[in-house]
């Protein structure tokens, strides 16, 4: 069940339990105030629909990242992060690759090698072929927390791996084999988030 920061059940002020579309109203108009201040720039309409998704997400992720039988606190500065066990870092994650993409020839993606030698490169590799074994576990259990720290995982070895291993300044092999690397875990980003009825952004 969900706690207030009282580790109270969620109530308003009238002492009345809010409202899922209450809690959904809220997130959103602070994803927003997130949005705005990551990305000034970007059009309003965009903005607007990119708030939806963060918050909504938000949420969603907050709940199922749990163990189903344990309370958890309700903290809407933690749920709304861009760091730490929350969707919205996920969802970071997923921007910042698709943010690489965008600044390559799309030819590049006819990746015919790969060669492994990094820590980090080996390390995304393997959580990255952990994703089919990850999700029959997460069915046949039926713990989606599960899945939500795989995810969790695979974005920190994500950012691990975009730190210590230059991408867009590669060259030959070792570019495919990180393009690759990249190409992957955005797929696996979004289709494991996607299992949980969550969307990515394409810009956040």
């Amino acid at each position: 069940s969900i706690l207030g920061k009282d580790r109270r059940p969620f109530k308003t002020r009238s002492r009345d339990t809010v409202s899922l579309q209450d809690v959904i109203d809220e997130a959103v108009a602070r994803a927003t105030k997130v949005v705005e201040e990551k990305s000034p720039d970007m059009p309003a309409d965009e903005k607007a629909r990119v708030a939806q998704i963060v918050g909504v997400g938000a949420i969603k992720f907050a709940e199922l990242s749990q163990n189903r039988m344990s309370d958890y606190i309700f903290d809407w500065d933690k749920m709304l992060s861009l760091s730490g066990d929350t969707a919205p870092y996920l969802q970071n994650s997923y921007v910042r690759v698709r943010s690489i993409f965008r600044k390559i020839d799309s030819q590049e993606l006819d990746i015919k090698n790969i060669t492994l030698n990094e820590d980090a490169e080996i390390h995304l590799a393997r959580l990255l072929v952990r994703y089919a074994e990850v999700v029959p576990s997460t069915l046949d259990d039926c713990r989606p927390n599960l899945l939500a720290a795989y995810l969790y995982d695979l974005a920190r070895a994500f950012h691990s791996f975009y730190e210590a291993c230059p991408v867009l300044k590669s060259e030959g092999t070792v570019r495919e084999t990180r393009l690759a690397l990249c190409e992957l875990t955005a797929r696996v980003l979004k289709q494991g988030m996607g299992l949980f009825g969550i969307q990515m952004p394409e810009r956040m």
